[in-house]
């Protein structure tokens, strides 16, 4: 995700991360952000003898050859696996690199460089078998002690690496160890039953690098990947071209992959208009979706788990009575929330941090909907005639911001805007001041996560380090420590539960809708290339069509 507006970002940007039109960013994603992998292809087949200018079916078998070019912003910081936040250095990275489980569309996880996971009883140590007769793309075996390398450089602190905070509390420096050549043992500091997510592609920094690596990927970019990386130029893009040595043949059926960057989102939705590009990594909903249909574009869209919060202080007045803060949340409108903020994709979201397309969420829980009659009875039950206040954000959530006053005036709710930079949102002393944790009312965009703990944890338990609601609920943090801990998916269930229903029921933050994504791309010339929920890029099964 790239910085913000300004250059600014929060202590701990991987996690709560600005997404909007001035930051094509890696958005929900993640968990964050959760994920598509991409259509499967049939075997290679038939060579190119169709004449010029012809449109192959968008089925059959996958045909060898081409070269995809995708255009991107230039990455705001280096292209290096281990700092990496931003989405066009991530979707170069995935192109050479490989994790040791993928994510489809569905959060299901897909082997890649592992083959199969256990864990013991406890839920504490895990255990991973490598694929065998993996090769890096410079002749490298892929063995257990070069995977355990991968690990403790993400794991030191030394090595600034953007996957710590994904790790906090789980899995710390040491707790991994190679047994043989094709064996991984994660030793972890508390149970943690979806912890092969954490290193996963839901974790976006996870992938597996050479034991010397030294962060120089743009240089010598050596992967296990579909492809290699030929050449990067900071300042026009990259060109990778096809692994010959790669372990999943005959993919990649793609001869290469051409990135070119443009300075803005306009320049790059031209490229694509004009035939100059063939895909982008980070398409815009808003700009892409009236394309589909028109000159051989098509639009892929997903769902999502990337969210904006809009967080209400509960020890502070007048957000210190459930009632009030209820009255809010049945004042918005969801659907157009949505629509005006989200570009209309994703889900609607119901005021808990479990996104629909988290396995275990609940489906029982009544939808909330906007009822003005309600806001008007909960508002004279908490002793209050009018209801006023301040919330702040900063400027990718102005829309989201905007929609929220309009919204709650109609219900005679009075909502005064205080936008500032993000460099000042995410600014000051985390601990004390900074406004987005510290602000009565606030909209913090979260990137997509691959599981529910990664929101809940930080945000809503008790002492969360990014609790800007100051909610405590002993119940709920007892479910939290129970879903992490537990080994069946009716258990896993049963504390969600628990957890969606003190949220919905006491409203500490409001969740309108939970994000989705798109992709374009030129169908007359491409097929296999689907949208990510969060942007994430799997080229291997893109063929010509």
């Amino acid at each position: 995700m790239p910085a913000s507006d300004d250059g600014a970002l929060p202590q701990h940007w991987q996690d709560v991360l600005p997404a909007g039109p001035s930051r094509r960013g890696f958005l929900t994603v993640a968990g964050g952000g959760a994920m598509a992998a991409l259509l499967a292809a049939c075997a290679p087949g038939a060579t190119d003898d169709s004449p010029a200018g012809a449109t192959a079916a968008a089925t059959g078998p996958a045909r060898r050859g081409g070269t995809l070019r995708v255009g991107t912003p230039p990455p705001p910081t280096a292209v290096d696996p281990v700092t990496a936040y931003d989405g066009t250095a991530i979707a170069l990275y995935q192109l050479v690199a490989e994790y040791l489980i993928w994510l489809d569309k569905d959060f299901k996880l897909v082997p890649r460089l592992a083959t199969k996971w256990t864990s013991d009883a406890t839920g504490r140590r895990w255990t991973f078998t490598l694929r065998e007769g993996v090769t890096f793309s410079d002749g490298t075996k892929l063995d257990a002690a070069t995977v355990q390398a991968s690990f403790d450089r993400l794991l030191d602190p030394k090595s600034k690496s953007a996957a710590l905070s994904a790790f906090d509390t789980v899995l710390k420096a040491g707790g991994v160890r190679a047994r043989g050549d094709s064996t991984v043992v994660f030793t972890l500091e508390r149970p943690f039953s979806d912890f092969p997510y954490l290193v996963s592609a839901g974790n976006y920094n996870a992938v597996i690098l050479k034991k010397d690596y030294a962060g120089d990927f743009t240089r010598h970019g050596v992967g296990t990947g579909p492809f290699t990386l030929k050449s990067y130029d900071v300042s026009t893009g990259a060109v990778l071209v096809r692994n010959p040595a790669y372990w999943d043949s005959p993919k990649p059926y793609l001869d290469g992959v051409d990135v070119k960057f443009y300075a803005d989102d306009q320049a790059d939705l031209v490229a694509l208009q004009s035939g100059d590009i063939d895909t982008q990594f980070l398409s815009r909903p808003a700009l892409v979706e009236p394309l589909a249909g028109s000159g051989g574009i098509a639009v892929d869209k997903v769902r999502g788990t990337g969210v904006t919060v809009l967080t209400l202080r509960v020890d502070k007045a007048p957000f210190d009575r459930k009632e009030v803060r209820q009255a809010v949340a049945y004042a918005l409108d969801r659907p157009a929330v949505r629509q005006a903020a989200g570009s209309g994709l994703g889900d609607l979201g119901n005021d808990h941090l479990f996104a629909p397309l988290f396995p275990a969420a609940p489906a029982d829980i009544a939808q909330r909907a906007r009822n003005k009659a309600k806001v008007t009875e909960l508002l004279k039950a908490a002793g209050l005639k009018s209801l006023r206040f301040t919330l702040t954000f900063d400027p990718p959530n102005k829309d989201y911001a905007v929609t929220v006053q309009s919204q709650l005036k109609e219900s005679g709710i009075t909502v005064d805007l205080d936008q500032r930079s993000s460099k000042e949102f995410y600014g000051g002393d985390q601990t004390k001041d900074t406004p987005w944790l510290f602000t009565t009312a606030n909209l913090v965009g979260w990137a997509g996560r691959a599981v529910p703990s990664q929101f809940i944890i930080p945000m809503v338990k008790t002492g969360g380090v990014w609790n800007g609601s100051q909610y405590s609920n002993k119940a709920l943090d007892t479910a939290a420590e129970a879903y992490d801990a537990a080994t069946s998916d009716a258990e896993r269930r049963k504390q969600a539960e628990i957890i969606a229903r003190a949220l919905h029921e006491d409203v500490p933050i409001v969740v309108a809708f939970w994000g989705g994504a798109a992709r374009a791309y030129d169908s007359g010339r491409f097929r296999g290339v689907q949208a990510h929920p969060s942007q994430y890029v799997d080229f291997t099964s893109v063929s010509r069509v």
